[in-house]
């Protein structure tokens, strides 16, 4: 289940889903039925970013991956332990989809 506003999306899902998004490795985290959620232009290059930013101290539970709908995902934990997932849209199909869950007004 989605909420689209003008500013943000709320999606709320299964821990099963979690599980799929973040990898086995999503039980260690201290929020492990949660993820948030971020579009970003280039995924990877902000990757490459905070890899260069942060060094070791970046948790890394998914490398960049492509999804089997078209996003390029890679999954982060945050200090408190919840988990990040940075995407973007790269496939036709999946940029259409993002297109159509983004407010244009």
């Amino acid at each position: 289940m989605e909420l689209v506003t003008p500013s943000a999306t709320l999606a709320v899902t299964t821990a099963s889903r979690v599980s799929f998004l973040a990898g086995a490795d999503s039980s260690g985290a201290a929020c492990n039925a949660s993820i948030v959620e971020f579009w970003a232009d280039d995924a990877e290059a902000l990757f490459r970013q905070l890899q260069v930013a942060l060094g070791d101290d970046l948790d890394v539970v998914q490398e960049p991956t492509l999804m089997p709908w078209g996003n390029v995902s890679i999954v982060l934990r945050d200090p408190n332990g919840i988990l990040v997932n940075l995407y973007t849209p790269v496939t036709d199909d999946a940029r259409q989809l993002q297109g159509n869950r983004t407010p244009t007004a």
